[in-house]
């Protein structure tokens, strides 16, 4: 993955906006209890502490908030390199999960590879302190038009 301080920053306002209000902004992320941890052009952290409400009926996080950290991850890193007036969505993922989301704080680290005018693709890498590398993944997003709001 590329060094984090080989990418170029974004400004302080915007990137200290981003982490303050990852988790209002985002609903989902709220719910689940993401938060975005850094952010550069290309590349982010998002991070997903361990809860028992994540958790299956044996204890162990779904692979569903293990997949949503992931994809918030890609798409964060997206978040600097598309215009104010674009926004992005998952075209497809694909996350190979190696070991069990179980406890500690889960680390999404996320690298855009590339870039187009209406694609995107990036890679994802999952991990906890007491667990290691517990998954990898790979996803591409659609980059589209932002719709005006409704006034009224």
């Amino acid at each position: 993955m590329t060094e984090p301080a080989e990418l170029e920053e974004l400004s302080p306002n915007f990137k200290k906006a981003l982490i303050a209000k990852s988790h209002t902004v985002h609903p989902f992320w709220a719910l689940l209890g993401m938060r975005l941890a850094d952010i550069k052009k290309g590349w982010a952290v998002v991070e997903l502490p361990f809860d028992p409400k994540l958790t299956q009926a044996d204890g162990i996080a779904h692979g569903g908030s293990t997949f949503s950290a992931a994809d918030a991850a890609v798409a964060m890193a997206l978040i600097g390199l598309i215009g104010r007036q674009e926004t992005l969505v998952t075209l497809e993922m694909k996350l190979n999960y190696l070991k069990p989301f179980t406890g500690g704080t889960l680390r999404a680290e996320a690298r855009v590879v590339q870039k187009g005018g209406r694609t995107a693709l990036g890679e994802v890498r999952v991990t906890t302190e007491s667990n290691g590398l517990i998954a990898m993944g790979l996803a591409t997003y659609m980059i589209i038009r932002r719709k005006p709001l409704p006034q009224g």
